[in-house]
């Protein structure tokens, strides 16, 4: 697979600033990016600018033309309307690899492309960008996972091992569910430490001492996986203090919510690793359950 193959980017936001940035370290061939916002295009040039003879533009159908590989670095939301542009501009897209780096939608999103002979595909880096920086950062080390066949799937599958850590290759009707998965795990992973944050706040304590726990814990996870990482009064069927705990938040109804939700899988996740026998388990259902 050739390296120097011509890339252009649609969308000169973090992903597309930042894979740009990688890939061109890595020797591929990034030609043209281009974005709607001047100052978005200002703010890749400050990173890409001195990396090789890349071309800025607001005109995405330039980059099209320029481009033997088309990836289209947007929001979810700009997608068909991206592509939409493309196909009315296009007269033929034979030997053209259109891809998307959305995590929640299969490559059919770019449909109608593939009827002037573009090839469609999805490039997904499994990651969280709060930023350019942290992002050029942890790309090496990240899963690329890629949704598409034929070319493009080769094309794609040579690209993420080049720039990440793995390629996985994923079915289209399975997006969604990778994608919530990963939502559960960062996103929402971030709401509960949240969570977890303001209950300290009432007693004037900040999350940093929590960081060593939650790195050990994470790292356990990455060891051992989640199920027999659990510890806590649940996996020892400490059913005082789960009562404790809910007497605690008795007038919180959202951490309330969430402590019994999460609570109950807990329970399951014990109940499953013979960590606590059936009658522990439904008494702390029972508890649980209880309005």
């Amino acid at each position: 697979m050739d390296r120097k193959i011509k890339i252009g980017i649609i969308g000169a936001g973090k992903v597309g600033v930042s894979l740009s940035f990688v890939m061109l370290k890595k020797g591929f061939n990034v030609v043209a990016i281009s974005d709607n916002e001047q100052d978005a295009l200002n703010n890749a040039h400050r990173y890409l600018g001195s990396k090789g003879n890349i071309i800025f533009t607001k005109d995405n159908f330039y980059v099209l033309k320029l481009s033997d590989v088309i990836i289209l670095a947007i929001q979810d939301r700009l997608i068909k309307d991206v592509a939409g542009e493309l196909y009315s501009k296009a007269e033929k897209l034979i030997d053209k690899v259109i891809v998307h780096t959305c995590g929640s939608l299969a490559s059919d999103v770019l449909k109608p492309l593939d009827e002037k002979g573009a090839m469609l595909g999805v490039i997904h880096p499994l990651q969280t960008f709060p930023d350019i920086e942290s992002a050029i950062k942890v790309i090496p080390e990240t899963y690329f996972f890629i949704e598409a066949s034929g070319k493009a799937k080769d094309i794609l599958g040579f690209i993420g091992k080049k720039i990440g850590k793995e390629t996985v290759f994923i079915k289209g009707q399975h997006m969604v569910l990778y994608h919530l998965s990963a939502v559960f795990v960062c996103n929402l992973l971030c709401a509960l430490l949240y969570l977890g944050e303001s209950i300290m706040k009432n007693i004037d304590i900040e999350l940093a001492p929590f960081f060593p726990i939650i790195k050990a814990t994470l790292n356990n996870i990455e060891k051992k996986g989640p199920l027999y990482s659990l510890t806590g009064p649940i996996v020892r069927g400490d059913v005082e203090t789960v009562l404790s705990h809910l007497k605690a938040i008795e007038d919180e109804k959202l951490i309330k919510l969430v402590y019994k939700d999460l609570s109950m899988i807990a329970a399951r996740m014990a109940k499953e690793r013979k960590a606590i026998d059936e009658k522990t388990y439904k008494k702390i259902e029972e508890i649980l359950r209880k309005d």
